[in-house]
């Protein structure tokens, strides 16, 4: 169990990052303290008396005490030992297409004498709350960051705005924080989604379903290009193809789902469209069991053009994602930023919007209704 003065210290810590108190503010009492967390007058000191050595408070004899100006601790140091140090924060690392954009950020970064700490969030909000908590903490020049269920409201934009108040330059990969505008740097979603679904109706199949993630913003902007290919194209949509999950549900639901699309009487799916590559290798194997034969029976189309796209015994079509150059991108425009002041008033002209890429293999074929029928 965690000791009851260490939370006190991470109370007030956490209200300093947010901004809620100010360099100079006066805090709670060590009465007002008594009585918030129900604990003795030796405990609040205890932790106030650990803030203070740490150079989070400071006392004022019979004033009380006060939050500390942070913003130039460890700057003259940092100064001398010419210790330049990037942060990368992103979703998850060691899978999937993470470990090419990290390794196009940190090559280039490295090359420019910055030392890089490499973080991930698991896709939650309570770990990326840590984290920003850690680089406020400590001395960064900058952050390459990808948010944290982008899709949706983020408990954790004060911390956000305390970079910004605190000058620590920010970029976001892969998506953004709408409310934030950042500088940014991602792939056209919405034309992915869209040119997804418009290769498969092109190819004739009536019946497409979809598949995506729709807590991050990448989902949803994919979703609605999928919506979109069907209206421009003068193809009906069916309701029932919309498949939607999240990041807490992404290893049960598309399965559940995907069985009761394939057990359709009438209207059954002859293509699905798939957030990501992951979700494509994880569907063909319920789909094999089933004995449906790909893309003969069923057309399948990913999403970042990863390496998993030639693993599979049904080579992949697939969406190209910049990957590795996104990172280097990022890397750039963050150095960039640290060095320019006025470059952080400049974000339209730093953020990049890539253009998706179709490259077609063997999972999407012409919708065949002998092979279906079979």
């Amino acid at each position: 169990m965690e000791a009851k003065y260490k939370k006190i210290k991470q109370s007030i810590k956490s209200k300093i990052l947010e901004g809620l108190i100010q360099k100079h503010e006066k805090i709670s009492s060590e009465s007002e303290l008594m009585r918030q967390f129900d604990v003795s007058r030796h405990t609040v000191r205890l932790a106030l008396g650990e803030l203070v050595n740490e150079g989070w408070l400071y006392r004022e004899q019979g004033a009380g005490t006060f939050c500390a100006d942070r913003s130039n601790q460890g700057k003259t140091h940092s100064f001398v030992q010419q210790n330049k140090s990037i942060a990368i924060v992103t979703t998850y690392i060691s899978e999937y297409i993470f470990p090419s954009i990290i390794r196009g950020a940190e090559a280039y970064l490295s090359e420019q004498g910055y030392h890089v700490s490499i973080f991930n969030t698991n896709n939650k909000y309570e770990q990326e709350k840590k984290i920003l908590s850690h680089l406020l903490s400590g001395n960064y020049d900058g952050i390459i960051i990808e948010p944290t269920h982008s899709a949706s409201a983020n408990p954790n934009l004060k911390y956000y705005l305390n970079l910004e108040r605190a000058k620590i330059p920010y970029v976001m990969i892969n998506a953004f924080y709408e409310e934030l505008e950042p500088v940014y740097f991602m792939i056209d979603d919405v034309k992915g989604g869209y040119i997804q679904t418009k290769h498969l109706l092109e190819l004739g199949h009536m019946e497409i379903a979809c598949m995506y993630k729709t807590d991050d913003a990448q989902g949803q902007k994919r979703l609605k290009g999928y919506i979109k290919a069907h209206r421009d194209l003068n193809i009906s949509l069916n309701p029932k193809n919309i498949v939607t999950y999240s990041t807490d549900n992404q290893l049960t639901k598309p399965l559940v789902e995907l069985k009761k699309l394939l057990a359709m009487k009438e209207n059954k799916p002859t293509a699905i469209v798939c957030y990501n590559d992951q979700l494509v290798l994880y569907l063909m194997d319920e789909i094999r069991k089933l004995g449906i034969k790909i893309p003969e029976q069923l057309s399948l189309i990913g999403f970042d053009d990863s390496m998993l796209v030639e693993i599979s015994e049904v080579k992949l079509t697939s969406i190209k994602h910049p990957k590795s150059q996104l990172g280097l991108d990022a890397a750039k425009a963050i150095i960039q930023m640290t060095k320019r002041s006025e470059a952080i008033h400049n974000k339209d002209q730093l953020s990049h919007l890539y253009e998706p890429e179709l490259i077609v293999r063997q999972s999407t074929t012409e919708q065949n209704m002998e092979q279906l029928n079979k």
